[in-house]
């Protein structure tokens, strides 16, 4: 077999000490085109690379997402293998996700890092935070998935050109995940190895500041995807703002005190406010249905 239509990405910052052993371990597995996206490393990283054997390019821009949506305009091969630069994954495993691809069964395979994690690859809270965020991805777009934001991965360049990705950070993930399920592509995950990082090396993930990123970014793309649940969620919370202050205004009418009338204003503003985004989603999500509908009949077409 050789992989001559396929292009290994690799995004990296600072990763010195690991990106020459990942780039050699591709090449002894037969892959010669190793596309090497440098996002502005202070350290040795790009010559590293270069010596390993990829080709080096700089980003224009910065961040993670950046890096990858400037890359996959660079790549013209019929498969790209996406993998992170730090030692966490194992190339030996490239098989796993790249033969479903090739063979034309999916378009999009995620390796999941939870199929094998050894030692402390995951710190408490970021497994934690990994599972919540997973858990909040499945119950908005009805796909069960155990890892969307995995760094390995594999795709056939049509899935690659049909992603509209826009984060520059480490969302990327997620958007790409959520991209494939919204374009209709077929998504597979396999268990892979998860390592620790290497001795040293530190990450590059606040999982704080970036796990909100991630998050916002999921409940912001689930407007065109799942408009009940965006719509709902903020109608719901005006609605039930409403009927609190409502209570504390009817309690006052059994009274017979009527009194704060601005409140019961703001009351009857918060539920009709409240019930209309509840009305936006419901006619939001059937025409998302529609579309979907659409899609898949074009596809048929296509095919």
């Amino acid at each position: 077999m050789t992989f001559e239509d396929v292009c290994v990405l690799i995004p990296t910052l600072n990763e010195e000490g690991t990106i020459g052993q990942v780039v050699a371990d591709f090449r002894a597995l037969g892959f010669e085109n190793i596309l090497v996206v440098d996002g502005h490393s202070t350290d040795g990283t790009a010559q590293e690379a270069k010596n390993a054997g990829a080709k080096v390019v700089v980003q224009s821009g910065q961040g993670k997402g950046q890096a990858m949506k400037e890359a996959f305009g660079m790549i013209g091969e019929e498969f790209v293998v996406l993998i992170d630069g730090d030692g966490t994954y194992l190339p030996s495993e490239v098989h796993l996700l790249l033969d479903p691809v090739r063979s034309g069964r999916v378009d999009h395979v995620a390796g999941n890092r939870f199929g094998r994690v050894e030692g402390r690859a995951f710190k408490r809270l970021n497994m934690l935070g990994n599972r919540v965020i997973n858990y909040f991805f499945n119950i908005i777009y009805g796909v069960h998935l155990d890892d969307i934001l995995s760094g390995y991965r594999a795709f056939n360049i049509d899935a690659v050109r049909s992603l509209d990705l826009n984060m520059p950070g480490f969302e990327i993930e997620s958007e790409m995940t959520i991209e494939s399920v919204k374009k209709g592509q077929r998504i597979a995950e396999v268990p892979i190895t998860y390592l620790p990082r290497a001795k040293g090396a530190k990450t590059k993930l606040n999982p704080f500041r970036d796990g909100l990123k991630i998050v916002l970014t999921i409940y912001r793309m689930a407007k065109t995807h799942n408009p009940m649940f965006y719509f709902g969620l903020i109608g719901s919370i005006f609605g039930i703002i409403g009927f609190l202050i409502g209570l504390y205004v009817v309690r006052d009418w059994i009274n017979w005190r009527i009194e704060h009338i601005p409140l019961t204003i703001l009351t009857a503003i918060l539920i009709i406010v409240g019930f209309q985004l509840f009305l936006i989603g419901i006619l939001g999500d059937v025409m998302a249905s529609l579309h979907r509908e659409m899609m898949r009949e074009i596809n048929k077409i296509k095919k």
